[in-house]
């Protein structure tokens, strides 16, 4: 069984976070989601915290399992969830992840999603409405 894993903060959900898990799953049969700590996220233009927002994803019908991540250990979820591809989005950086993964020997393919449309949790600010 194919396990894909995505990673970020999720503090609204908006369309294009749906077309990223749902295109992320169709790499495999497993999706992780591994949620920014409350810590990474309160630094963002909305804040909820982790527990909120796990809740929202876990009642996502396609996303299969959601963990916090570990702000002292980037990669220690990595390790633990053992995928075999990890989905990044258009704004990822994906140069460190690449390291890691060389480093270690591990055999995780990484793929990257274009953006869906104009989405962006802060092009969803509300002041851009005014």
């Amino acid at each position: 069984m194919k396990t894909v894993l995505v990673g970020g903060v999720f503090n609204i959900i908006h369309p294009g976070h749906i077309y990223f898990l749902k295109k992320a799953k169709s790499f495999g049969k497993k999706l992780v989601v591994v949620l920014a700590t409350d810590e990474k996220a309160r630094q963002k233009t909305f804040f909820v915290p982790a527990k909120e927002r796990r809740r929202v994803l876990e009642s996502i019908s396609f996303v299969d399992k959601v963990v916090v991540g570990d702000e002292e250990n980037l990669f220690k979820i990595v390790l633990q969830e053992k995928p075999d591809i990890i989905v990044l989005g258009y704004d990822q950086d994906e140069e460190w992840l690449k390291k890691e993964i060389e480093k270690r020997g591990l055999k995780i393919k990484i793929k990257r999603l274009n953006r869906y449309g104009t989405y962006s949790t802060s092009f969803l600010h509300p002041k851009r409405f005014l």
